[in-house]
């Protein structure tokens, strides 16, 4: 199993959050669960990468051009792949993974995620949707998809589909055993 990650470029404000992380990347790596992300050998992305790969895993880091500078392209990842662009970054991560997980992180990491969900609410994907809830990082995010669902924007079934989960063994269980809802444009919607 692949699972995407997406994540802040910066470590955040606690050490929760590095903690937290470096216990799922040690976690995954022994588990047999390999990790792909931005490239990055910064904040928390570098932080999944060296944990999984400190725990004997593999990691495949996908990085823009522009961002190689920039972010410090880990060097010293199982595989590192050289993109054109954010677009193309995403759609080979997409394409690598089999399941997608936000970490802390800012808008990037929201972006991400969110494309992800959009992307198997169309029936592009039959793949997981998860945060990784952090010291409740994310838990104005979930108020917010409840609101909308709540107001007739987002589907029950779609809301549904995200994982959310705070601790690495029910994160994993968690997307192992997702099942994917009906697509959106099925005879019986």
């Amino acid at each position: 199993m692949r699972v995407a990650i997406y994540c802040g470029s910066a470590e955040g404000r606690s050490e929760d959050y590095v903690k937290s992380v470096w216990s799922l990347g040690q976690y995954l790596a022994k588990q047999g669960v390999d990790v792909v992300y931005g490239g990055g050998n910064v904040g928390l992305m570098g932080v999944i990468a060296n944990a999984v790969l400190d725990a004997g895993g593999k990691v495949v880091g996908v990085i823009p051009n522009h961002l190689k500078q920039k972010e410090i392209a880990h060097l010293g990842l199982t595989e590192l792949h050289i993109v054109a662009d954010m677009h193309e970054r995403k759609a080979k991560m997409m394409a690598l993974a089999d399941a997608f997980v936000a970490l802390p992180g800012g808008v990037g990491t929201l972006e991400e995620i969110f494309e992800a969900w959009t992307w198997g609410q169309l029936g592009l994907h039959q793949k997981g949707c998860a945060f990784y809830n952090v010291k409740g990082f994310y838990d104005p995010l979930f108020t917010m998809v409840e609101s909308m669902q709540a107001a007739g924007f987002v589907k029950p079934t779609y809301l549904d589909m995200l994982i959310r989960e705070s601790t690495p063994e029910a994160l994993l269980v968690a997307l192992r055993n997702y099942q994917a809802p009906q697509a959106k444009w099925s005879k019986s919607e």
